[in-house]
């Protein structure tokens, strides 16, 4: 069995929480309580919005832009795992390969949402899009109020004008963690991991072997 299936259980349970919240959001919330839920009164909310493009609505423009957005996360989804994998059968740390799994599962999210929600969830995709497929907008619901306003002028790039808090999914959070884990532990996660005694065995018992069989041709010589 491949090393790497607790890394994609992990991954997949993600990504079910992911997909359960989103639909929870769409089918309950919306229309029971308007898109709106208060979780800490004046610090963090569940608010109901779609997103069309990525991270912050940024979009990718023209006919075939949201189509091409969904081509690269569907490409980058890819890569992901098979690098996951790839890791695992290494045997590195496994802080680094929990953390890649997290990030799978945030890119396969919101690939599901670009995917399936056009053609799945009435009204989803948008009125200008020219076929539901692939055209899927990715629901977002996390929403703290304390970004919102205007932020310190000390604040590189964005200090001093008004910005809006941006709001995010539990995918979005996957990636999210995940990145920042790699990025505060790379030094320990990048370590050589220690080979455990079943490795050694073999790799003892390869040499073992290959120091009989030079001795047996230098006898017969």
């Amino acid at each position: 069995m491949s090393k790497s299936y607790k890394y994609f259980l992990f991954a997949l349970l993600l990504i079910i929480i992911d997909q359960i919240i989103k639909l929870w959001m769409h089918y309950v919330v919306v229309p029971q309580h308007f898109g709106n839920i208060d979780i800490i009164n004046g610090v963090f909310k569940l608010h109901y919005v779609t997103n069309k493009g990525m991270a912050f609505g940024i979009e990718l423009g023209g006919d075939y832009g949201k189509l091409l957005l969904t081509s690269f996360r569907l490409v980058a989804m890819v890569a992901i795992a098979w690098y996951l994998n790839y890791q695992a059968n290494k045997a590195p740390s496994n802080g680094l390969l929990w953390a890649i799994a997290a990030i799978l599962a945030g890119a396969i999210g919101n690939v599901i949402d670009s995917i399936f929600y056009g053609v799945f969830i009435e009204g989803n995709a948008p009125f200008d899009a020219p076929y539901p497929w692939f055209h899927g907008q990715v629901i977002d619901m996390f929403y703290f109020y304390f970004a919102d306003g205007f932020w310190p002028n000390w604040i590189p790039i964005i200090g001093g004008n008004y910005h809006s808090t941006p709001i995010f999914n539990f995918a979005d959070a996957c990636i999210f963690c995940g990145v920042v884990a790699i990025l505060l532990f790379q030094k320990s996660f990048l370590e050589m991991k220690p080979m455990d005694d079943e490795i050694v065995k073999e790799l003892t018992d390869e040499v073992i072997g290959e120091e009989d069989e030079s001795t047996k041709e230098d006898n017969q010589q």
